[in-house]
């Protein structure tokens, strides 16, 4: 049973042959997710992180700690499932323009913008943010040359997946200052990382640290989710998980199989 909606790390073809049942969480309070991509995002942008440490030393200076208004801005949002949506509400109130990609469009974010191809959708935005899932398709999305299309100092901010960003090729783009700043709470190579404390070790990751040392560079420890009431709903549809399970046991049309995922009738899996 995971408690998380991606299952990227599950070899589901193993786990069909060995008979093994898979379920995930797949939708859980996507408002903290939304909110927490926007904090990084008004973060990065406003600077306030910076801010904080300066003042902390007694530092009220304000050079290097300019901003752009977010108002007017047009954001690009890769993925308009239940997260993608949320954020499209929270910044269709800071009065940005909203453009999305997405293969599977969504009728709930007309409401706030409008679609495009992604090679359309990137040169147009001041601002782009991830909420799509791992797969093959999506993976490495944002790599060398999708950021190319990029405007010069747009912002990319990830709460997603670490996969879909190629670490080597934006890591050359914030060098080059082609990209603006870079926000992330995942990371592709986060899984020996994250979650425990290395305070007292050397990080073998180098184009982690790189990037750490980077001041247009804001990194978090995968706690996008990381709500009260995002981990009373997981923990609630894990057990209702581990009922379907039993009732397919003694009923096998009780639930749906997307893949060889199990999930529930209400579930999108698919999406985030």
């Amino acid at each position: 049973m995971l408690r998380c909606a991606g299952y990227n790390s599950v070899d589901l073809a193993t786990a069909e042959k060995l008979a093994l049942c898979v379920a995930n969480v797949p939708s859980y309070s996507p408002e903290a997710v939304a909110e927490f991509a926007v904090a990084l995002l008004q973060t990065l942008n406003r600077k306030t992180h910076r801010a904080y440490n300066r003042v902390r030393e007694g530092n009220f200076n304000l050079m290097g700690l300019l901003g752009k208004t977010l108002h007017g801005k047009t954001v690009g949002i890769i993925g308009t499932g239940k997260i993608g949506v949320a954020v499209a509400k929270i910044l269709r109130g800071f009065g940005c323009r909203l453009l999305a990609y997405d293969p599977f469009p969504n009728t709930e974010f007309l409401v706030y913008g409008s679609y495009a191809p992604l090679e359309e959708l990137l040169p147009q935005c001041q601002f782009v943010t991830l909420h799509c899932p791992l797969t093959d398709a999506t993976r490495h999305i944002i790599n060398a040359e999708s950021l190319k299309l990029f405007q010069p100092g747009a912002m990319l901010i990830n709460t997603s997946r670490g996969g879909l960003i190629d670490t080597q090729s934006v890591v050359a783009a914030l060098k080059s200052k082609h990209l603006g700043g870079l926000a992330l709470d995942v990371y592709e190579a986060e899984v020996n990382l994250f979650y425990r404390d290395h305070s007292d070790e050397i990080i073998q990751d180098d184009e982690l640290m790189r990037m750490v040392t980077f001041p247009n560079v804001l990194i978090c420890g995968h706690q996008a989710f990381f709500t009260e009431e995002a981990l009373v709903e997981i923990a609630e549809c894990t057990l209702r998980n581990v009922e379907d399970f039993m009732l397919r046991r003694s009923c096998p049309n009780s639930l749906v199989t997307e893949g060889h995922l199990l999930v529930r009738k209400d579930s999108l899996p698919v999406r985030m």
